[in-house]
């Protein structure tokens, strides 16, 4: 399948330029980016009317199946949020909700411009399922501390295939979840696949000084001593590191990935990013689950990633609004692995988005990038384009599936898991 995106501004995430052209999608794969495409007759011709081709966001946090959750377990603290509410609900998972709340989750994915997901929950192969049967990139993280370490070993193994859809990473849960022996086992296995490893990490105070009493050291100093961090992967949340755990973080050139509308939700910190960034150390950006948030939506966060930093600085020109975008795009690819997918390039995956510059929010044009950071929503995306396919346009899904039947099946899963 050749696809000509023609008359369109394409933002590549290269730099902050934006200039006009044409851009060809042939079979999975961008062939062409230039200023008039003149060769191959393709199968389809979208006209992007001037509107911007850019590449998609990466989720680079989230637990896509706990859309189940949303506006079911609000205003509560961490810890009762979790103990009185999620994990009862999830003790009452049956085979396949997982599969039929993760097609849920992915169309709020696509409605956000979101075109892979770093997914860290349970039934690794019904993500996997769902993600392969909507066109979905999901990278899937191991995240139940009680699975054999030999089926993580398999996974990690099988599932990462070359082109594949979907990948997984090895990880925990967070240091507070998991017996140490369970860490232990984890890193051997990180050290022989020579893999990196990923968990919550430094989202509350409360974790920290929980880590500090049983160990005599902060989360990742303590993860540090293991060799937890020795082949890379990095934390989510990451709201209270000490000056030794950010330089631990940037030796091992670890990610810290943010999710600010979750943690401002349970009010669990706002982690102090200028200062990270002025560290040396590379920021992505996560919506955190549903249940939690409770929208899967890039335009939120990286909005609060911007201003929650002006303000807590009191200076208006840190956290610049390219930088941000790139925390959304590149820096999320670079953290799921998915380096063929970052930017707009020949030979790059065609993970694309289109911003629509009609919509009100984003006239008049006077910075595109600016524009998308402070003023966009999920209202100004009109295509996403995952693996070279349309599933998002116009406000219509092309997922092979009748919506109505997805929405059905998670809301009769949700009403069970309540009772």
């Amino acid at each position: 399948m050749i696809t000509l995106l023609k008359n369109a501004r394409i933002l590549t995430m290269k730099d902050d330029k934006v200039f006009r052209g044409d851009l060809l999608v042939k079979d999975n794969k961008i062939a062409f980016i230039g200023e008039n495409y003149n060769g191959e007759a393709p199968d389809r011709i979208i006209d992007c009317e001037g509107n911007v081709l850019m590449p998609g966001f990466k989720d680079a946090h989230a637990h896509t199946a706990m859309v189940f959750a949303r506006s079911a377990a609000d205003d509560l603290p961490l810890d009762e949020w979790l103990h009185t509410t999620i994990f009862p609900m999830e003790a009452g998972f049956q085979d396949g909700d997982i599969y039929h709340l993760t097609k849920l989750g992915i169309l709020e994915y696509l409605t956000s411009g979101i075109t892979a997901a770093f997914d860290m929950y349970f039934h690794v192969p019904e993500i996997v399922k769902a993600s392969e049967e909507m066109g979905f990139r999901s990278v899937i993280l191991a995240t139940s501390d009680q699975e054999p370490i030999s089926l993580l070993k398999e996974r990690y193994l099988t599932i990462n295939k070359p082109d594949a859809l979907c990948s997984y990473f090895l990880g925990i849960h967070a240091e507070y979840t998991c017996a140490e022996e369970r860490i232990k086992d984890v890193v051997a296995l990180a050290h022989e696949l020579k893999a990196p490893i990923y968990l919550h990490v430094g989202e509350t105070e409360k974790e920290v000084m929980g880590c500090i009493t049983r160990h005599q050291m902060s989360p990742v100093k303590f993860l540090d001593s293991l060799g937890f961090f020795d082949y890379g992967g990095g934390g989510f949340h990451c709201n209270y590191f000490t000056d030794e755990e950010v330089e631990i973080f940037k030796k091992h050139n670890c990610y810290v990935v943010t999710c600010p509308c979750s943690n401002l939700k349970l009010a669990s910190g706002i982690a102090p990013l200028a200062r990270y960034q002025k560290a040396g150390l590379t920021i992505a950006i996560g919506t955190d689950g549903a249940a939690s948030n409770n929208a899967l939506d890039m335009f939120r966060e990286m909005y609060l990633v911007s201003t929650l930093q002006k303000v807590t600085n009191k200076n208006p020109a840190v956290m610049d609004g390219f930088e941000v975008l790139k925390m959304a795009t590149v820096n999320g690819a670079h953290a799921l692995g998915l380096n063929d997918c970052d930017v707009l390039e020949v030979g790059k995956k065609a993970d694309i988005i289109m911003i629509d510059l009609k919509n009100p929010a984003m006239q008049p044009v006077n910075n595109v990038v600016k524009n998308i950071v402070y003023a966009g929503s999920k209202d100004c995306v009109k295509m996403t384009m995952i693996n070279g396919k349309v599933l998002y346009y116009n406000h219509e899904f092309f997922v092979g599936e009748e919506i109505e039947t997805i929405y059905a099946k998670a809301t009769e899963i949700t009403e069970r898991l309540k009772k």
